[in-house]
């Protein structure tokens, strides 16, 4: 039996850099903007940092699926139900996970690594965090382990919910069949989650499977006639690789030691660009705004 703390995206690992050396063929005729050298080397630098922070925290995140494990409700099977019912569940709790890295800014401050970029191509996938553990991302997904599937059913699940979330960031496929972008995340509804326009903001979570997203109400299709910008909100304006690690957790703590007391949680815990004064924008004002100067060109 496996350990739980392996995880199949350590053997795709040469299946992504093939990929990745693919698409930046398609792009130099297709697309020459899709990749900028610079930006690229820094997605791979992220992705092998966070190779490096995963594999110093995987024993402290197993122990405690591991005795979550041990306090378990039932004992599940090694059934191909269960490793269906797994993924569903592993994939459920990716959403809320990811959902809740959008709109908590202690989760957005490891969760921003990933969208920092202003290009999307394969490369970006690799746009990993590298505070995963210290944010404590991993709560929303080893309680399955209470509830009683295997540890380590519950990381080779999560391995291949990474794996298949790595192909859908790239312009290089438009549209699938309607079938498959009803059910399925898709290259089309990932664009829109990594866009900064207005009218995809926070949208789009899902990792394996768009249904959550329709279910709660944070789905956006990609349209035609919106041309998508990607990166951040406040884009970094640099290519400084710490910088773009570390910067949200910066900020963070410059907010924790100038903000009065009685706000000082709200740094930590509400929604990023959350401002006690109100000088900052977050995405809901965001795009209220834009709905806002819609309905008043729409009136004249």
């Amino acid at each position: 039996m496996v350990g739980p703390h392996f995880s199949p995206v350590d053997y795709a690992v040469p299946a992504f850099v093939l990929l990745v050396l693919a698409e930046m063929v398609w792009s130099r005729r297709r697309a020459p903007d899709a990749y900028e050298p610079t930006d690229t080397l820094v997605s791979l630098a992220f992705g092998l940092g966070s190779t490096v922070a995963g594999l110093l925290s995987a024993g402290a995140i197993a122990t405690a699926a591991l005795w979550l494990y041990q306090h378990r409700v039932v004992t599940v099977p090694w059934s191909w139900w269960a490793w269906v019912l797994c993924f569903l569940a592993d994939d459920l709790g990716y959403y809320w996970q990811h959902r809740l890295g959008h709109r908590v800014r202690w989760f957005w401050a490891s969760h921003v690594n990933h969208h920092s970029s202003q290009h999307y191509n394969l490369s970006t996938a690799l746009r990993q965090t590298w505070t995963g553990f210290i944010a404590l991302s991993f709560v929303f997904r080893i309680p399955l382990a209470l509830i009683g599937f295997h540890p380590a059913m519950i990381a080779i699940v999560g391995g291949f919910n990474l794996i298949y979330q790595f192909w859908i960031h790239t312009e290089a496929i438009r549209r699938l069949p309607r079938w498959f972008e009803a059910v399925m995340n898709t290259p089309s509804h990932h664009r829109v989650h990594h866009a900064t326009n207005p009218v995809y903001l926070d949208r789009n979570y899902a990792g394996t499977f768009i249904v959550w997203d329709k279910a709660f109400g944070t789905f956006q299709p990609e349209r035609d006639d919106v041309r998508i910008h990607y990166g951040i909100v406040k884009q970094l304006g640099s290519f400084n690789l710490l910088w773009s690690v570390f910067h949200e957790w910066i900020g963070i703590a410059r907010d924790l030691w100038t903000a009065p007391w009685r706000h000082k949680a709200g740094y930590l815990w509400r929604q990023p660009g959350w401002s006690h004064d109100g000088s900052r924008d977050t995405s809901d004002a965001i795009r209220e705004r834009w709905r806002g100067a819609g309905t008043a060109q729409s009136s004249e």
